[in-house]
């Protein structure tokens, strides 16, 4: 038992093909072949499917250049430079520019009536929103000649405006200039770069500019909001939010080798005030000082644009383990040939016949014992009925799954001509009728399923098989049956035929006779059975052969269809 078992294992399987002998079905195949590599050869060189990738590691930093003037109200006209608009107001990877301003000029801590920005009259009890913001004193005091409001406690007075002017204090931000230096790692190739190329000089960066040079890394900031899609006159009054993405797309295969900066520009924050609560971007910061010992302070409400600064990317370098991979991963594509081509076989492109063709020989069904099918062929019927076999029922009595015409055998035809021919005066001799039962040996017991008269009982199901549907006379009355499977010429000229260095005449054993004859039958009454199915004798027909050529010991193997996969196995004798 280990011994078989090790040379179960010491197998190779492979799968069955079908050669198809087609100009159009090859060509077909060839053009749908080289369409697919076309296409993996294209996704891959788009793709760099061929490489191993890296993230960027990257950081940036950032200078604004640029002096504006504006005329505050309350205030003499203010120079505004890059500490006053955009100072101590960045962030990582960021920068922050003021673009409007509302002052509240000398503020000085005391008590005065608060501000709402509501259209209330008599507003003492109105304090759920300041009691929040301010400290309230308890007390009501006049706001104007119509108007009541809380006593605060306060720097006063306080903040009275809350609409940003229009246009925009520092409009003239637009023309505002910016560096971006970011510089970059890839760690997994060791490899460094800045947006700042080698070849760019100060003279360079002194005179470059982003219409004319898409890798100028000096940037106008009316142009970084142009290309976001904004207007800066409208953007700068209440403020927002500019994204500034950096991507970096790096190829680092030495003959390819490329890794340059792209410049992009969004807005991030929503734009529409009527859609959002707050809109744009504000914020508070104070000047202070002195006055006569009494300390005082200038209030700004700046609203500006802040820039952020997004890096990402990914460099690329050739990898044999990846383009392995890709090749594996792609080599499915080509399954889809076989699925196309098989569907057009079996569409309407091709003849029924020729698809039934293909498919048989393409597709091999193969049934376990427990579903052996069984084919029946009555001389009262034209068609071959396909019944799965029983261990408890009747052959006869079984319902048929399906039902198929009758192919037929050529060779059965040739072998009957010549049969004829060559017994033509047996022929002119009187022929019994087929009504006659003028057997003398039949059994004198008739089972139940027998409808002719001629088959005896048996202790199986599946040799319980008569070779009528209804009653009437047997097959084996027949003269065609004397002729085609009793014979002895005939027989011996078949078995002459498939060997030819076989013994003939008296030589020839009477077993080989008899199984020869059970062939005869079935390709006379069966002609080519269907695929999968076993060929089941009548038991008349099987009774009838053996008294013609009985076993000497009188042991029969019987009918046993599990061992009978071919037309071979008849041949072997195994009926």
């Amino acid at each position: 038992m280990p011994c078989c078992r090790l040379r179960a294992l010491c197998q190779y399987e492979t799968n069955k093909l079908v050669r198809i002998q087609s100009v159009r079905l090859g060509s077909l195949k060839w053009s749908l072949n080289g369409a697919i590599l076309l296409f993996i050869c294209i996704m891959m060189l788009w793709n760099r499917k061929y490489q191993e990738f890296d993230l960027v590691v990257s950081s940036v930093t950032t200078k604004v250049k640029g002096v504006a003037q504006a005329s505050l109200l309350g205030v003499r006209n203010m120079v505004w430079d890059e500490v006053d608009y955009s100072g101590p107001w960045k962030g990582k990877n960021s920068f922050f520019v003021v673009t409007n301003v509302i002052v509240t000029k000398n503020q000085k801590q005391g008590k005065c009536a608060q501000v709402l920005f509501h259209h209330y009259y008599d507003l003492c009890t109105y304090n759920l929103i300041s009691s929040k913001t301010v400290l309230l004193t308890g007390s009501c005091v006049k706001f104007d000649v119509l108007k009541k409001t809380c006593e605060v406690s306060a720097w006063c007075p306080v903040e009275t405006t809350s609409t940003p002017p229009r246009p925009a204090l520092l409009a003239a931000a637009e023309n505002f200039t910016v560096l971006i230096k970011n510089n970059i790692r890839f760690p997994a190739f060791n490899y460094i770069r800045r947006n700042i190329l080698p070849q760019m000089n100060d003279a360079y960066l002194r005179s470059c500019h982003r219409e004319n040079d898409s890798l100028c890394p000096i940037f106008r900031l009316g142009d970084i909001i142009r290309e976001a899609g904004e207007k800066f006159s409208e953007m700068a009054v209440e403020g927002g939010v500019i994204g500034i993405l950096i991507k970096w797309d790096c190829n680092l295969d030495p003959l390819m080798q490329r890794c340059l900066p792209r410049y992009s520009f969004k807005r991030l924050d929503e734009k529409e005030s009527n859609k959002t609560l707050y809109p744009g971007l504000n914020f508070r910061y104070a000047k202070y000082s002195t006055v006569n010992g009494v300390e005082e302070r200038t209030l700004y409400k700046a609203f500006g644009i802040r820039f952020d600064v997004m890096v990402f990317g990914q460099a690329g370098k050739f990898s044999f383990i990846q383009l392995i991979i890709y090749v594996g991963s792609t080599l499915s594509y080509y399954a889809l040939t076989t699925i196309l081509i098989d569907w057009l076989i079996g569409t309407s492109c091709y003849s029924a016949e020729v698809g039934q063709n293909y498919s048989e020989r393409k597709v091999e069904s193969v049934r376990d014992q427990e579903k052996c099918i069984l084919c029946v062929s009555y001389i009262d019927e034209n068609n071959l009925r396909l019944v799965k076999r029983s261990q408890k029922k009747s052959l006869q009595d079984i319902k048929p799954i399906s039902v198929q015409p009758r192919k037929v055998n050529l060779q059965s035809a040739i072998l009957q001509l010549r049969s004829q021919s060559e017994n033509a005066q047996q022929r002119c001799l009187i022929v019994p009728s087929l009504h006659q039962k003028s057997d003398p040996n039949a059994k004198p017991r008739r089972p139940a399923w027998c409808l002719c008269d001629f088959c005896a009982a048996s202790s199986l199901p599946q040799e319980e098989l008569c070779c009528r549907r209804s009653e009437g006379t047997c097959i084996t009355s027949s003269p065609l049956f004397e002729q085609l499977v009793l014979r002895r010429s005939l027989l011996e000229a078949v078995l002459l035929y498939q060997d030819p260095l076989s013994p003939s005449g008296k030589q020839v054993q009477t077993a080989a006779l008899r199984h020869c004859a059970y062939r005869q039958y079935i390709s006379w009454r069966f002609g080519v059975p269907p695929n999968d199915s076993h060929p089941a004798v009548p038991s008349c027909c099987v009774w009838r052969v053996r008294r013609e050529y009985p076993s000497p010991d009188g042991q029969y193997s019987g009918f046993r269809p599990e061992m009978m996969t071919s037309m071979q196995a008849c041949a072997n004798g195994e009926l």
